[in-house]
């Protein structure tokens, strides 16, 4: 008997046609995965070179030559000056008409300067031209800068910040410079008009919702019972007296702060302050949240 350590399995060969099938099968699957590959890469190739209609522009006016010198190129940068200052222009005078610390002239010196660098970091160091540089480099540094420049307009109080939007309209007429020392024109224009819509529109909203919730601060003395005094004038007018904080300013003065909330559907916010200046102590009377009322003295 033959033993079972030396018997072998046999399987049985396939036949000649399943092997055509299959060999015929691994090459269509081979080519369809080449070609797929190949669309892919044929598209990544088109978005990569995909133009927008600010680049088509500043195509057409480098391609600008007269008579041996580009002249398209020094037109191209006199438009990115031009238009960066009379965008950023427009946000500025918005500020200088509410009465903030950075008006018109600070906003556009803050947009030209950031063109110009701009522009520098594109056409500037002409020796380097034949080399691979970062043209975005000195843009980076720009913003770190301005962001330091913006921080100057915010001014802290005691019971609040002021100065936030106008530090933020510092940094953004950076960012429309920069468009513009792009010359990506279509952006910053657009961008501009987005963001005066924000200072102007958006204020009106910003005042309803901060009138019926105000955030009021009240110096007083304190050998008066103010708080007491608050509550009852709150009750009276239908306000709700809530995150109250006082704070000691001095022996003869304290700070009282509180968000008064309203929630009727015509709140009387300003028959309420002029209730809150009335108090038996109350020495100034404000409201720190949204520009409803400037800082009342009584």
């Amino acid at each position: 008997q033959p033993s079972k350590l030396n018997t072998r399995v046999r399987f049985p060969s396939p036949a000649p046609d399943d092997l055509k099938n299959s060999a015929l099968k691994s090459t269509v699957l081979f080519f369809q995965i080449k070609y797929v590959l190949l669309v892919k890469r044929k598209t990544c190739c088109k978005m990569r070179h995909m133009i927008t209609i600010d680049q088509k522009i500043a195509e057409l006016l480098n391609n600008w030559v007269y008579d041996g010198w580009p002249i398209g190129n020094f037109v191209a940068c006199v438009i990115a000056l031009v238009l960066c200052v009379v965008l950023c222009g427009a946000i500025g005078l918005e500020r200088e008409r509410r009465g903030r610390s950075a008006g018109l002239r600070t906003h556009m010196l803050v947009g030209a300067g950031s063109c110009l660098v701009m522009i520098i970091s594109i056409y500037g160091f002409p020796q380097l031209f034949s080399e691979k540089r970062d043209v975005a480099r000195l843009a980076a540094q720009v913003i770190t800068g301005v962001g330091f420049l913006g921080a100057g307009a915010i001014i802290h109080r005691n019971s609040g910040v002021r100065g936030l939007t106008t530090a933020a309209t510092i940094w953004i007429v950076m960012a429309i410079g920069i468009c513009c020392g792009s010359f990506n024109f279509i952006l910053a224009t657009g961008g501009t008009l987005l963001i005066i819509l924000v200072l102007t529109l958006f204020r009106k909203l910003e005042n309803r919702l901060n009138k019926k919730a105000p955030l009021i601060s009240i110096k007083a003395n304190p050998d008066f019972p103010i708080v007491s005094n608050i509550l009852s004038v709150s009750q009276k007018y239908e306000f709700a007296v809530e995150d109250l904080r006082v704070d000691k300013l001095d022996d003869s003065q304290i700070e009282v702060t509180f968000l008064a909330v309203n929630k009727t559907s015509e709140p009387k916010t300003d028959e309420y302050i002029e209730a809150l200046k009335k108090i038996e102590g109350a020495n100034i009377v404000g409201i720190m949240n949204g520009h409803i009322s400037s800082l009342k003295v009584k």
